[in-house]
This record gives structure tokens, C-alpha cells and sequence, in this order.
């Protein structure tokens, strides 16, 4: 049982604060079933404990919570107010629990109900979302799925180590901690323009595009230039008059505008049959940009997690139109 929890029960049943380093959570079961079972004995058969063990347990429990919380009556115990507040708390802690744990060792889709985070700051993020909640729909309809899909994520890695996030979309390693990953697809950085923009039929090379301006994702982090198909792009020293924080705002500015727009290949559908865009034939590098799943070491072998990592991977290949090897 997490310490906040016991935290919360000790604060609203009005028992004073304890040091939690010098408590062992392994009293709580015992005064469960104590409590429940209104007898030491019986509360000692259902544990598979001896009988001394839990009456040591209760006299523990006793100065945790400064309070008698039993009272031995005949063959039985009277539990006291105190005892009462405690179980309302505990016993739904207890529960959230063993769910946990029941549905860790053994994950059925079909019946689970368990939520997800997701963090997708890849552009293709709200595209995979929607795919991802299709997908659920039939494999896992009680299964809970949120997303984040800002570009520029704040504390991405830090959400990924304290369990808020269960994984991450992203063609940046979340941070400087190492994590647990898959590629998904290799995406490329290409210039975009209105249909009907001059620059269609004229570039033909590198260096004509040097007498374009151009709108551009503003870079989400220090060290994004890392990525091996980003440097050559940045390179060319083109000329980005105008920087915004989303790419769907790059694909409206060049379909509004004089600008050419820098966007992922993965896009490219999206702003030819949305946007009305047309890819520049120019070829600037070969040069790819790895996009990857991440996760922590913690999360690996939980056949919940597990499930949730393959049907992400599944969307990824299905909104890319890349085959699932």
C-alpha cells in the first residue's frame, strides 16, 4: 500500500501523524481481517498466522494508531470508533490494492479496466490517439487510454519515472534517464507548398531553396538537433522568417501564405488531402528520424503495460501505412 494512502487514513480519521519509515505495512492486512472477522483466532486461520502472531500484530497496531482499536468480549472483540474510521479508509486501500496486483499477474483485455497515459509529442499524436481508441474499442472496450500531445511536453521524463506517464511517442529520448524502447517507424524532415506555389515546378536543388522563406515547428528543446535527419536540414541555413508551436500550424501558414513549410513525411498525407500541399522534389538528405516508443524499466514485464505498448505499436503502423513486421 502506497504511503500517501496511509498518510490520508491517519490525517482524516484525526490519529496523530506518525513516522511511516517505522511503520510495517504488513500490519494493515491483519487489522483487516481482525476487524472483519470480530475474532483473533479467526482473523489468525484466515491469514494462515498462528494466533500469538496476531494478537503481537494488534498490540503493534495499537501504538501506530494510539488508540485500542479491539476490545476483547468473551470469545470475540468489540472494534471501537476509532477501528470504524480507520477500515473506511483502509479497506479501499487495501482493495486498490489487490486489484493492482490481480490484474498484473493476470491482464484480460476484454474485462480489464485499467487507465493509461500516453505522452505522443510526435505531430501524428491526435491521428494515433483516435486510431488507439478504435483499436480498444474491440480489443479492451473497459480499458481507459488519456494522451498528451503537446509538442513541447513539460517534464516528460520526470512524468515517465514517477509512473504519470506509461509511455511516450517520440523522436526525442524523454531527458537524460535511460529508458526502455522500440523504433516504430523512421520519419524524414520534407518541404511542403501550396499547390499552386512557383516553388513546385522550380527547386529542383538544395541550393534553390535558399531564396525561400519558410515557417517552421520552433526547435521543443536543447539538443533536438541530435537527430541524425534534422542536422541536415539545419545545415542548408534556411531562410525560417516565422516559428510556431504546433505543426498543424506550419501546414496552415504554407497553404495561406508564400512560405514553404517544414513538416515530417509522416504528415505528408494529412497536408496534401487536408491542406492541399505539395511535397518540394528536392532532396536534401537520406537521413532518417528515428520515432520510438519509450517506457520505463519498472513497467516492462506487466502484461498490462505489455498489452497497451502493442496496440500503440499497432496504431503507429497503421496511421504511418507501415506493415507490422
Amino acid at each position: 500500500m502506497g504511503r500517501n494512502n496511509v498518510h490520508l487514513i491517519l490525517r482524516t480519521t484525526g490519529i496523530h501523524m506518525v513516522n511511516l519509515r517505522s511503520v510495517d505495512l504488513n500490519l494493515f492486512p491483519i487489522f483487516e481481517a481482525v476487524y472483519e472477522e470480530r475474532n483473533l483466532t479467526s482473523a489468525a486461520d484466515r491469514l494462515a498466522m498462528s494466533q500469538p502472531a496476531v494478537s503481537n500484530a494488534v498490540a503493534r497496531l495499537r501504538s501506530v494508531f494510539n488508540d485500542e482499536l479491539f476490545v476483547r468480549h468473551g470469545r470475540g472483540v468489540f472494534v471501537t470508533p476509532a477501528a470504524d474510521a480507520v477500515y473506511a479508509k483502509l479497506h479501499g486501500a487495501l482493495s486498490t490494492v489487490r486489484d493492482s496486483v490481480s490484474d498484473t499477474r493476470s491482464f484480460d483485455p476484454k474485462s480489464s479496466t485499467r487507465s493509461f497515459f500516453v505522452s505522443v509529442p510526435h505531430p501524428l499524436g491526435p491521428l494515433l490517439a483516435v486510431r488507439l481508441r478504435r483499436q480498444l474499442a474491440t480489443a479492451a472496450p473497459g480499458v481507459e487510454v488519456s494522451f498528451s500531445t503537446r509538442s513541447r511536453p513539460v517534464e516528460q521524463e520526470q512524468a515517465l519515472l514517477d509512473g504519470r506517464f506509461d509511455a511516450a511517442v517520440d523522436w526525442l529520448a524523454p531527458g537524460r534517464s535511460r529508458f526502455n524502447e522500440i523504433a516504430l517507424f523512421e520519419d524524414a524532415m520534407v518541404a511542403v507548398a501550396r499547390q499552386d506555389h512557383p516553388a513546385i515546378q522550380k527547386v529542383r536543388t538544395k541550393s534553390d531553396l535558399n531564396a525561400l522563406d519558410f515557417v517552421s515547428l520552433r526547435p521543443r528543446v536543447d539538443g533536438e538537433t541530435r537527430a541524425p535527419g534534422i542536422q541536415e536540414w539545419l545545415r542548408l541555413k534556411l531562410n525560417v522568417v516565422l516559428e510556431v508551436s504546433e505543426f498543424l500550424e506550419v501546414l496552415v501558414i504554407a497553404s495561406q501564405s508564400d512560405l514553404l513549410g517544414l513538416i515530417p513525411r509522416s504528415m505528408l498525407k494529412l497536408a496534401r488531402d487536408t491542406f492541399q500541399l505539395r511535397e518540394l522534389r528536392v532532396v536534401v538528405t537520406a537521413r532518417t528520424i528515428p520515432v520510438k516508443l519509450f517506457w520505463t524499466a519498472s513497467r516492462a514485464s506487466d502484461p498490462a503495460q505489455l498489452f497497451i505498448r502493442r496496440q500503440i505499436e499497432t496504431a503507429s503502423h497503421a496511421v504511418t501505412g507501415r506493415e507490422l513486421r
